[in-house]
């Protein structure tokens, strides 16, 4: 049984607490706030895109259910175009597969609820882990009595995009590059409207402006969470925008169907921060008795809903290793980082495709009607062809190999070909078996 320490009770580290303590290891988690569950969250916290990869990373640990009744389903993107026409595109072929909506400061709760609940695991609020010796696995803490030193067998750096626990490793020999956006994001909230929602609830809805882009997702209060991803500055960015009157100046020319669902914009817009997003590649993402995991060894832009996901696939790793080591975490912990490496490099490529898409693409017809091809041929012929997005968001295909594989579909003419022969043996096979002769 080991004595860990994880840094940070954001979202991977209390479900990784719960994996670990099911496994009768000694779990402190250390986090720099005070309790969320006692205080309100308001302002900077983009919801959440729960998919397949995330639940079956609950599941293995007895909680989709219990997540899942939280969430609210999304079956496909509905573009808001500026004269306020609608279009909606499905994210799969028959419609049927949806993304899950979820706040990150309720689903943040909920997970803090089931760690608590594991034998063996103590959380410790207002502490914030700013340093670490990895060799001794002493973690250096700062909390409202002044800082002071608690030493573990193993420490894990789950503390975020700007995670301090990562300067230990850059200091003796990390490969590290933080290419920070130069677009932030602004949260406002759309309220219900007489008790029901003011747009649809199934829906995932997107401004998209090429210069600027908005989205709304629904919450089970009946309310949407609606951000706003602009240019940090320039004529479409955040930059000297607080007066009242311009505010609401450019949400008429920019989302003028929007504008009056807005529970109080000029007084959201100027009590709002602006949040930063940034990339992070390094490597390693272990050294001693510390490793990291989640978005401080591989933060992303949250523009195709894996930054959760992807990390909590972090912990199933994890939890596989330290099986396949029979818990020897020398074994487990650089075995863990070399086999997600490629994965978190490729989803973190993908965001920031994902990103030009909902900015500008998805407001044009020939994108939507390439769309509409895509999903006709997956319904031709499925066991031939995935897109993309099916395969990230619908399936636990490694990103590395789901990118190949998507790309390796669109590259090659003869694919199309081969997945039309296909179809076509389907249609013959059925009229065969509706032939009396």
């Amino acid at each position: 049984m080991a004595d860990v320490a994880i840094a940070g009770a954001g979202l991977a580290g209390p479900l990784l607490a719960v994996y670990l303590a099911r496994r009768d290891h000694r779990v402190t988690l250390y986090e720099r706030r005070s309790d969320p569950r006692a205080v309100g969250a308001e302002g900077k916290s983009i919801n959440l895109a729960l998919s397949v990869r995330g639940i079956d990373a609950l599941e293995r640990a007895g909680l989709a259910e219990r997540v899942l009744a939280h969430a609210l389903p999304m079956r496909g993107r509905m573009m808001h175009d500026r004269d306020c026409t609608l279009a909606f595109q499905a994210y799969s072929a028959d419609a049927s597969k949806a993304i899950n909506s979820i706040s990150r400061h309720g689903l943040n709760g909920l997970l803090l609820d089931a760690a608590e609940q594991q034998p063996g695991v103590t959380i410790h609020f207002e502490q914030r882990a700013v340093a670490v010796a990895a060799a001794e696995g002493e973690l250096t803490l700062e909390g409202p009595s002044g800082p002071h030193t608690v030493t573990h067998d193993i420490v894990i750096g789950a503390d975020g995009a700007y995670s301090a626990l990562r300067a230990a490793i850059v200091r003796e020999r990390a490969d590290v590059h933080q290419d920070h956006l130069s677009w932030g994001y602004k949260e406002l909230t759309i309220a219900a409207r007489e008790g029901a929602f003011a747009l649809d609830p199934g829906a995932l809805h997107i401004w998209p402006r090429g210069d600027s882009m908005m989205i709304a997702l629904p919450n089970q209060d009946r309310s949407f969470t609606a951000t706003l991803f602009w240019p940090l500055d320039g004529p479409a960015g955040f930059a000297d925008l607080d007066d009242a009157v311009e505010v609401r100046a450019r949400f008429a020319c920019d989302y003028p169907d929007a504008i009056a669902l807005f529970a109080d914009l000029p007084g959201e817009f100027r009590r709002h921060p602006v949040g930063s997003m940034v990339t992070v590649r390094m490597w390693p993402w272990t050294l001693g008795r510390l490793a990291l995991l989640g978005d401080a060894a591989h933060a992303i832009v949250p523009f195709f809903g894996q930054g959760m996901n992807c990390a909590f696939e972090d912990v199933v790793e994890l939890d596989r290793c330290l099986d396949e080591s029979a818990e020897d975490w020398a074994v487990a912990l650089p075995r863990y980082a070399a086999r997600r490496k490629p994965h978190t490099d490729a989803i973190a490529d993908l965001a920031l495709e994902n990103f030009v898409e909902m900015r500008d693409k998805v407001a044009s017809p020939v994108f939507r009607l390439g769309k509409r091809v895509e999903h006709a041929v997956e319904r031709w012929a499925p066991e031939r062809f995935d897109s993309l997005y099916e395969l990230v968001s619908f399936s636990t295909v490694p990103y590395a190999e789901a990118r190949r594989r998507a790309a390796a579909q669109r590259r090659f003419p003869h694919n199309v070909a081969a997945v039309a022969a296909a179809g076509a043996a389907r249609l013959r096979a059925a009229a065969g078996r509706k032939d009396p002769s």
